[in-house]
């Protein structure tokens, strides 16, 4: 089978998170079972893309920001249509990552145009909006998104939020959870050891760094060897950031490492004695299943859509998300190697048993090989 699929942008900081991790992880699975499969995407880097991410080829224009103080979502490249034309004139199916941005609206537009057979995934970025500039956009957007033969959902509160932006008779909404391979590599499954705590994700508001921040002023009054790195794009908080740093008194103890692309990502996992997690209302964080499945042992919140999941399983130690809940599972963990371990191979357990991508993508393949709703 022919697949494309489209995502918003490819980034060597990994800026759009979990949908970019999300359609890289299907696009591998599906060419390791003999599909043909293209990525296409907007492109931000130091150097040029690449054409393949690992055996996903892959076609891509740089970034621009075309509507200003926008940021991701406006971003386009005019060439990037023409990209599309092509790549969805030889698809058996598309598959769309998509959110409100100008990249998702001309694959919406494109498919619509080609009557290209496409299912679109929302990874929870499509909800109500009020605002007037939110309005005049879902003029062009949603009735091109009610096109889709169906949309893919994470949780039931994304499907009832996706339903209320789609209205009445709007495509099917099937569940689809993300999913990760545990990794191969005997890196992965090394004891942890040491005293490093890390944060990776975007430094943004929602993502709660300043909480990471004292968390850490907590936990290193009780283990002053403990050491605290902050990774990630910033998205605003930085400066929030470094002035908690430095009021808390914890200048060599909590740094900031920059945004790191995805081999680095991984090697951060692998070098942490913890991963932190400390953003709220998260569906379905992709850095928790990452550190997951490079065997680091996992800090999170209740209010995140697998926290359950991973309580029950005890994959993950779940705190209800203030900085001084935070410190208490950190510390634990610091100064438990049996924890640290128990928790790590819980943690692949549970990639293997619930968040794998080969269970993703037989459901995948099932949706792909239905038939077209609409054309």
């Amino acid at each position: 089978m022919r697949l494309v699929h489209v995502v918003t942008l490819v980034s060597d900081d990994g800026a759009f998170g979990g949908p970019t991790s999300v359609a890289v992880a299907q696009l591998q699975e599906c060419a390791a079972r003999g599909h043909d499969v293209t990525l296409v995407s907007l492109w931000r880097g130091r150097e040029r893309a690449a054409s393949h991410i690992g055996a996903v080829p892959f076609v891509s224009r740089p970034a621009r920001s075309v509507v200003p103080g926008r940021g991701l979502l406006g971003m386009m490249h005019p060439l990037l249509l023409r990209d599309l034309w092509r790549a969805m004139g030889r698809a058996d199916t598309v598959h769309l990552h998509t959110g409100r941005d100008l990249v998702s609206l001309a694959a919406l537009t494109v498919a619509r145009l080609r009557r290209a057979d496409f299912v679109a995934q929302t990874h929870g970025m499509v909800e109500p909006r009020a605002g007037r500039a939110a309005r005049l956009f879902d003029r062009l957007y949603v009735p091109s998104l009610r096109r889709a033969r169906c949309c893919l959902v994470l949780t039931d509160r994304e499907r009832r939020a996706l339903g209320e932006v789609l209205g009445p008779g709007g495509p099917p909404l099937l569940s689809l959870p993300n999913g990760l391979r545990t990794s191969a590599d005997e890196a992965a499954r090394r004891p942890r050891e040491g005293h490093r705590v890390i944060f990776l994700a975007r430094l943004h508001p929602r993502k709660r760094p300043e909480a990471f921040v004292e968390m850490a002023a907590l936990v290193h009054k009780e283990i002053p060897e403990a050491r605290f790195t902050l990774y990630g794009a910033n998205e605003g908080s930085l400066p929030a950031v470094n002035s908690l740093v430095a009021e808390r008194g914890l200048t060599g103890v909590v740094s900031y490492g920059g945004a790191l692309d995805h081999a680095a990502a991984i090697e951060a996992y692998r070098s942490a004695a913890v991963y932190v997690l400390p953003s709220v209302h998260e569906p379905f964080p992709m850095t928790v299943l990452e550190a997951l499945a490079e065997g680091t042992p996992v800090v999170c919140t209740d209010s995140s859509g697998i926290a359950a999941e991973l309580e029950r399983r005890e994959a993950a130690l779940v705190t209800d998300g203030s900085p001084e809940s935070l410190a208490d599972a950190v510390a634990a963990l610091l100064v438990d190697e049996h924890l640290r371990r128990r928790l790590a191979d819980a943690g692949r357990r549970a990639i293997d048993e619930v968040f794998s991508i080969r269970a993703v993508v037989d459901r995948l393949e099932g949706v792909y090989g239905d038939r077209p709703r609409r054309r």
